[in-house]
């Protein structure tokens, strides 16, 4: 599965990971102090600093395949469905209900209906922005500093020092090393 081979999600060794991962969910968003939050983020994911922080709800498919870097932040409704890795750097700040996809399914229907599922890796840098309700799709690695604008679908990967945004999201502008002006740092996009 890590490989991004095709698998079958329902193997009783995946199986039992996604339960103990939807039972780490279940307790995390219905936990109210941040300590205990910080706890079952240990448990349920690969790798995480003690700075990370989600506000509840959250969804993962197997958590332990997601890994995340120093000073995270996300909004309410993280969705991040890792049956592939996930490997998200430091200093990045999800808005509300940012979705990031791993799993695929293929195109053959015969193999669809043999339940056949497949991932691959979703890798974002440091120092990353992203919107509300942004789309992360399978295989898409996101550089260092770039802002992605709310509502868009990343089907591509995106380069460092940029802001991005649409469906499909596209390169809007180039960020240099110093924005000339406060009003470059209020981009409203």
């Amino acid at each position: 599965m890590l490989k991004g081979e095709l698998y079958i999600a329902n193997d009783p060794e995946l199986r039992r990971i996604f339960l103990t991962c939807k039972e780490l969910v279940r307790k995390y968003n219905k936990t109210i102090t941040e300590a205990e939050r910080t706890a079952i983020l240990k448990q349920l994911l690969g790798n995480c600093d003690d700075s990370a922080y989600m506000e509840p709800p959250i969804y993962f498919d197997y958590g332990i395949n997601t890994s995340i870097g120093k000073e995270f932040y996300s909004n309410t409704n993280l969705v991040i469905l890792d049956v592939a890795r996930v490997m998200i750097g430091d200093d990045v700040m999800l808005g509300p209900n940012v979705a990031i996809y791993t799993a695929g399914h293929p195109l053959d229907k015969e193999l669809r209906r043999q339940k056949y599922e497949y991932g691959k890796e979703v890798k974002i840098g440091n120092d990353v922005w992203i919107g509300g309700n942004v789309v992360i799709n399978p295989g898409v690695t996101i550089g260092d500093n770039v802002v992605i604008g709310s509502g868009s679908v990343v089907t591509k990967d995106i380069p460092s020092n940029v802001v991005a945004a649409g469906n499909p999201c596209r390169i809007i502008k180039h960020l240099t090393s110093k924005e000339k002006s406060e009003k470059d740092y209020l981009v409203q996009i």
